[in-house]
């Protein structure tokens, strides 16, 4: 993400080198990181880095390339048990001064989103918590952790099962029942 404010990890584009990348690497620290954690909402994050580099592209265009490698402990949609997931991930995003505008009404998103619209700044601290918080899990289950079946019905009455729910469960009921009727 391109930043109007100048942060300790945002690098100002005006004082970038044209030839050469410039080389991030960052490890917060674990106050940092426990921010970051309660942020995105997990249990706690135990290692995070995002290392990487910013160039030039063409001349006035900016390309930050990085990996993003983290362990995240969220706790078990099924049961609330902490699970563990280890995240390491290519990052790449494009800075392009100008974004060409569409003058149609009705427009299709493109696939793309890692292009942003430069602003004053780069910041990869940003960018680290936008991709982290786009990879981590979205329903954690611990490796043993299953959702049971529970059945509700009236007293004397056949419960529906989820078999029973299928689109064409009837049609397979009323297939069995035409096999076994005699012509």
């Amino acid at each position: 993400m391109c930043s109007q404010i100048a942060s300790p990890t945002a690098y100002r584009v005006a004082d970038l080198p044209q030839r050469a990348p410039k080389p991030f690497d960052l490890r917060p620290n674990a106050d940092a990181m426990s921010e970051i954690a309660a942020q995105l909402d997990l249990t706690s994050l135990r290692k995070l880095r995002f290392s990487g580099s910013i160039r030039a592209v063409g001349k006035a265009d900016w390309q930050l390339k990085g990996t993003l490698g983290a362990t995240v402990v969220q706790p078990c949609t099924v049961t609330l048990d902490p699970v563990t997931t280890r995240i390491d991930t290519p990052v790449e995003r494009m800075f392009l001064k100008s974004i060409p505008e569409v003058n149609e009404e009705e427009v299709e998103m493109p696939d793309d989103d890692g292009i942003e619209l430069l602003g004053a700044f780069i910041d990869p601290a940003v960018v680290m918590i936008e991709a982290l918080s786009l990879t981590v899990p979205d329903y954690p289950r611990a490796p043993d952790a299953a959702l049971s079946n529970t059945v509700f019905t009236k007293p004397g009455e056949a419960a529906m099962t989820d078999a029973d729910a299928r689109p064409f469960a009837g049609l397979v009921a009323l297939k069995d029942k035409m096999e076994d009727k005699p012509d």
